[in-house]
């Protein structure tokens, strides 16, 4: 099981979600999902040519209309930007963030190494993956280009029961992508939640084993999903990443990019359900 690092105090600051195997108890009697929610763009799958292109170098300026480009600072944290220069951060916490400040940032509740209690003020979308005052939190803007909208999830609490609602997949809607950011997930996803998630091209996935689930279940996760594009996160070794690798076996091809940048467009994603291994901090 990974120890937590004491220098960056991963285990303080917020209410903590205890490591224990997968899950399906906990995604059960989760309040129901709240009636007109906007209908969203990745709801249905779009038709388009044969995807063979991954960009993993990027040492342009300007993406072209149609990309968006990821990068992973490290942890679960990426930066996701658009055509039009929108920069959203996930998992923003005051341990390592972008260099630049985000127009939009999520956050996630387990650990402080998910969330800010210093977030920069220049950042004008800061959406807390849980609602302070309970329920489900419920999130959906658009920053030109950009749309993000979350759906609500469980996590395991202090004392391992269940705190319903307490973290978001986070999902960014731009240049007809859609990219979702499974957080702290702890539990495997019912109609409903696939339902409320829609299409997915691109999946920010953790693969740690522990902390948010074994790796068994959250492979059972990816397969529901069914995402053409993974991007793993949220290890903290090379070992429980090649465990991972290792689990998938021939479900999915395995690339390592030189670069820690990825520019991704409808047409370049691959035919075979992919992992791309992106360099990143780990902690």
């Amino acid at each position: 099981m990974p120890r937590c690092v004491a220098a960056l105090a991963f285990c303080l600051a917020l209410p903590f979600a205890a490591p224990a195997a997968a899950s399906t108890e906990l995604a059960q009697a989760s309040p129901p999902a709240a009636a007109g929610q906007s209908q969203s763009g990745c709801a249905v799958v779009a038709q388009g040519p044969a995807r063979t292109r991954l960009a993993a170098r990027d040492t342009r300026l300007a993406l072209a209309a149609g990309e968006v480009k990821i990068s992973f600072i490290g942890h679960s944290t990426f930066e996701i930007e658009s055509p039009a220069g929108v920069r959203a951060a996930t998992d923003y916490n005051d341990v390592v963030r972008p260099a630049r400040t985000p127009d939009i940032a999520t956050m996630n509740k387990a650990h402080s190494t998910h969330n800010s209690r210093s977030p920069d003020p220049g950042i004008k979308h800061l959406l807390p993956g849980w609602n302070p005052a309970g329920g489900p939190a419920r999130h959906d803007v658009t920053e030109r280009d950009m749309r993000v909208r979350n759906v609500s999830t469980n996590i395991r609490d202090w004392g391992s029961s269940t705190d319903y609602s307490g973290n978001s997949i986070f999902i960014f809607e731009t240049s007809g992508l859609c990219v979702a950011h499974l957080g702290h997930l702890h539990h495997t996803l019912d109609a409903d939640k696939l339902a409320d998630l829609g299409r997915v091209d691109v999946l920010l996935v953790p693969v740690d084993g522990s902390w948010t689930m074994d790796q068994q279940g959250m492979i059972e996760v990816i397969e529901q999903i069914k995402a053409p594009l993974m991007i793993p996160m949220h290890y903290f070794s090379g070992a429980a990443l090649e465990r991972f690798i290792g689990r998938l076996g021939d479900r999915v091809a395995v690339r390592r990019a030189e670069t820690g940048t990825l520019t991704v467009s409808r047409d370049s994603l691959p035919d075979k359900p992919t992992l791309m291994v992106l360099p990143g901090r780990l902690f």
